[in-house]
């Protein structure tokens, strides 16, 4: 469960995205960008998205309250809430900075590089992730829930403990190539990461359970 001070710091940054959009709306132009293309090119959408991107924040903010009442395993949130309410409030930033970077775009386009800057923010996340994962306790909501992880508290760890160094190498290669990694070669590259590091700790979950089975 999230804490008082974790839910009223949630608040605060939704109100803030409020505050910047409602402001800036209308003095935006009629076509805001929304989509960044590695070839450079931009992809623009009527500004009334601008309030479906914001509307990101509130909605989290209240899932961030209320998933976990509902979890069957709800009391398990109590071994890493701590861990959760960071989570909670570093997801509320990300998107707060990635609302500022779209209306900055449309009100002086081209003068942030938004590629890399996007490549920087989410090697950022990868790698906070990557250190939270070894920390979270078997739940139905966050984590990686296969049947195997889900069925065993010992593989849960275990795939959660290689989860979080793949998801931490994933984000230090975003972080540390992104510049390479946002351009049209690149982004390959980096996707495949993205989906290894995924994809290796649920496959390995299978196997781990299959050893246990054996």
């Amino acid at each position: 469960m999230i804490s008082k001070k974790t839910r009223i710091l949630c608040g605060l940054l939704a109100c803030a995205g409020f505050l910047m959009t409602a402001v800036s709306y209308p003095l935006l132009p009629e076509q805001i960008p929304t989509n960044w293309q590695v070839d450079g090119s931009v992809a623009y959408s009527p500004k009334i998205q601008i309030w479906l991107l914001y509307g990101m924040m509130p909605l989290f903010a209240v899932l961030f309250d209320i998933l976990p009442r509902i979890d069957p395993r709800k009391n398990h949130y109590r071994k890493f809430a701590l861990y959760y309410g960071r989570f909670c409030i570093f997801l509320e930033i990300f998107l707060l900075i990635l609302l500022g970077i779209i209306l900055s775009e449309s009100f002086y386009p081209g003068r942030l590089s938004v590629g890399r800057i996007i490549m920087v923010l989410l090697g950022i996340l990868l790698m906070w992730l990557g250190n939270m994962m070894p920390k979270l306790k078997s739940n139905y909501y966050m984590g990686i829930k296969t049947p195997w992880t889900l069925s065993d508290d010992d593989i849960w760890l275990r795939t959660h403990r290689l989860g979080g160094k793949t998801m931490f190498a994933a984000g230090a290669m975003l972080l540390i190539f992104g510049r390479f990694l946002a351009t049209k070669r690149g982004m390959p590259l980096a996707l495949s990461g993205i989906l290894l590091a995924a994809f290796l700790p649920a496959l390995m979950s299978y196997v781990w359970w299959k050893q246990k089975q054996n």
